[in-house]
């Protein structure tokens, strides 16, 4: 046989564009879909039936909204990711209609851009702080921009009601084969049964090339399970013997994740036998049941011998289920205020209030010279600007392209769609539809963009606005251009902060859980444990929940910054360059925490740290030293690039 030609490799396509092509992936969220269908849909019907169409415009539109940050997840997360960004668009609502009503042009574009920049930096906090910030502003051009004949009080409150609908239904609604049919942990069982199972693919991938993501999946494992069941309660502990040993069955499963990233640094093979017994107890976790007999690895070494403990020590922990501490390092006030006014707040807020002002000041202008005719809902432009610039949807570029391709598609199809259906029955059924797909679309940010324009202009000319398609292209388009220009923008400070802050934290992170492993392991270690770690009994068990807290807080800090670093190194070569190196050290820092994960469990087998061990952690405190400086990262005040000195016992 002749050999094949030889084929060129296909070139690369840019980040910046291969970004806007993926989508995510994963089984269709049945019900997540049904609620959305019961939510925007319903809601309207309702109100046109009651003549308050007005009313149910906005009450579908609070539902849309909450149905974009309907994510998997417990019900006691639901509670936070739902009703804190409802809450924000709610009052975003009120000042905006107020503002609207009794302020010019220029004092309105005032109000609204400083809106924006405190919407902004909150939105450094966190994904709930996001989700708030963007419901803030967009209610906000809402309230200021949609001509409706209810007061200020009224529109916030159906806001309010068309969240909550849709927050009932999250709460009332059971997961379709909701496992044992415990209807109160739909959700909660399924995040602490998918650590364990993250645990076992860790095992099996130890000694391959395989092994840094699944240590990455199981960081992401105990992320979704802490956040899972640490969501919103009347009492401070769990209250219930179902949920306390839901709550024991977490924490079981934090010396065995330990044991499995010492097992996954050291490189070597393990057997399959090894994956057996984490399987086993996610088997339990979800039915519910005992665990059975668990097979017991090799004890012939130090990660092996803790794996075993930690599987005893979890078979015991699912029999009796008293745990009930998390593991959560708690933020204070001042910390979140910290994060607000640092760096990653202060960048991201400029560009929130000079793009939402920008976009408010020119929807003003064209509102007031009836520049493409009469148009009363002048919203569109400031809204639009809000979510291309949002980090968290992705890169610049790739929120652009997908935002103008996305509002291309859905106003030609409710083009289509206006010139066929009924009025309002077809409308509002389009409404209903659309709710139910915004669930699978979240799953690419162009989609989202499609169902959502078909649902709000369906939203509009069902309020008496005449078909609005065009408009709302030249208005997409335009503040595609403004986000565009003003993320180029050099701004005060240095470029790539909010990615810098990040990297920051995780490394401060970083350091206290290197700083504790290394100390002197005694009862005073309990009083010096920082803010937020809640210790258990004894001196030992105060020394690891605090170790395990302060493990968590490392692995869950770098996660954030490996996401924003990957999202920054997706932009335009011309932004990218300003975080150039960032993933490096993020990478790096990863292999730190793997390292003291080992040396953690090294030292409780043998009482010691070995000469392997020291010298690995000082090499990657040097490397980490220079990497810092070239990303312009110092080292804080109080910490030191050397290796802290161990306690007498190492």
């Amino acid at each position: 046989m002749s050999p094949r030609p030889h084929r060129p490799a296909r070139a690369a396509l840019p980040p910046w564009i291969a970004h806007a092509l993926r989508a995510q992936r994963g089984p269709v969220p049945w019900s997540a879909v049904a609620r959305g269908a019961l939510s925007a849909g319903p809601l309207l019907l309702a109100a046109v039936v009651a003549d308050r169409t007005s009313l149910g415009v906005v009450a579908a539109i609070a539902a849309m909204l909450a149905g974009i940050n309907d994510r998997p997840g417990s019900r006691r997360s639901s509670v936070k990711r739902l009703g804190a960004p409802a809450l924000a668009g709610a009052a975003g609502l009120l000042v905006g209609t107020y503002a609207g009503d009794h302020a010019g042009p220029v004092a309105l574009t005032a109000v609204l851009t400083g809106l924006g920049l405190l919407a902004g930096g909150i939105s450094a906090v966190g994904p709930v702080a996001s989700g708030a910030g963007t419901h803030l502003l967009v209610a906000a051009a809402i309230g200021a921009g949609m001509p409706l004949p209810e007061d200020g009080p009224t529109r916030a409150l159906a806001f309010l009601a068309g969240a909550g609908w849709l927050l009932t239904l999250r709460l009332a609604l059971s997961t379709p084969g909701a496992m044992s049919g415990d209807f109160r942990f739909d959700g909660e069982r399924d995040a602490v049964a998918g650590v364990y199972d993250a645990i076992a693919a860790l095992l099996d991938a130890a000694g391959t090339g395989h092994a840094t993501a699944r240590r990455a999946a199981l960081t992401a494992a105990l992320d979704d399970a802490q956040d899972a069941l640490d969501g919103p309660r009347l009492r401070r502990f769990a209250s219930s013997a179902a949920e306390r040993r839901l709550h024991g069955q977490y924490a079981a499963a934090l010396p065995l994740a330990e044991a499995a990233t010492a097992l996954a640094w050291a490189g070597e093979p393990v057997g399959a036998r090894a994956g057996e017994g984490p399987r086993r107890l996610a088997a339990a976790v979800r039915e519910n049941t005992a665990t059975g007999p668990l097979p017991a690895p090799s004890r012939s070494a130090p990660a092996l011998r803790a794996l075993d403990d930690a599987l005893l020590r979890a078979a015991e922990a699912f029999d009796q289920g008293a745990g009930r501490d998390l593991h959560t390092r708690r933020r204070g006030a001042r910390n979140l205020l910290r994060t607000v006014l640092g760096a990653g707040g202060r960048e991201y807020g400029l560009r929130v209030a000079l793009c939402f002002g920008t976009s408010v000041a020119l929807a003003q202008a064209l509102h007031h010279t009836h520049w493409y005719g009469r148009h009363e809902h002048w919203y569109w432009l400031p809204a639009t600007a809000v979510f291309l610039v949002k980090p968290d949807l992705g890169p610049l570029v790739s929120r652009v392209l997908c935002r103008a391709a996305g509002t291309v598609l859905g106003a030609l199809l409710f083009a289509g769609f206006a010139a066929l259906l009924p009025r309002p029955a077809g409308l509002v059924a389009l409404v209903a539809v659309c709710g139910a797909l915004i669930p699978v679309a979240t799953r690419h940010f162009a989609a989202l963009t499609a169902v959502v324009t078909v649902l709000v202009l369906s939203l509009v000319m069902v309020g008496g606005e005449p078909q609005a398609s065009v408009g709302r292209l030249v208005e997409t388009l335009l503040a595609c251009g403004i986000v565009l220009f003003v993320g180029h923008l050099p701004m005060p400070g240095e470029r790539g902060g909010q990615v810098r802050a990040r990297l920051a934290t995780a490394a401060d992170a970083a350091h206290a859980y290197l700083t504790h492993v290394l100390a002197e392991r005694d009862a005073s270690l309990a009083s010096a444990a920082p803010d937020g770690v809640r210790g258990t009994t004894g001196p030992e068990d105060d020394d690891r929940a605090a170790r395990w807290t302060l493990r968590r807080e490392a692995y869950r800090t770098l996660a954030e910054a490996r996401a924003a670093s990957a999202r920054a190194a997706a932009e335009l070569p011309a932004l990218a360059r300003h975080t150039e190196g960032t993933d490096e050290v993020a990478a790096l820092l990863e292999r730190l925490v793997d390292t003291t994960t080992a040396c953690a469990v090294h030292r409780d087998d043998t009482g010691r740290l070995d000469a392997a061990h020291r010298e690995r952690l000082a090499e990657l405190l040097d490397e980490l030293a220079v990497r810092r400086g070239r990303v312009g990262l110092p080292t804080p005040a109080g910490q030191s690039a050397a290796l802290p000195e161990p306690s007498p016992a190492g």
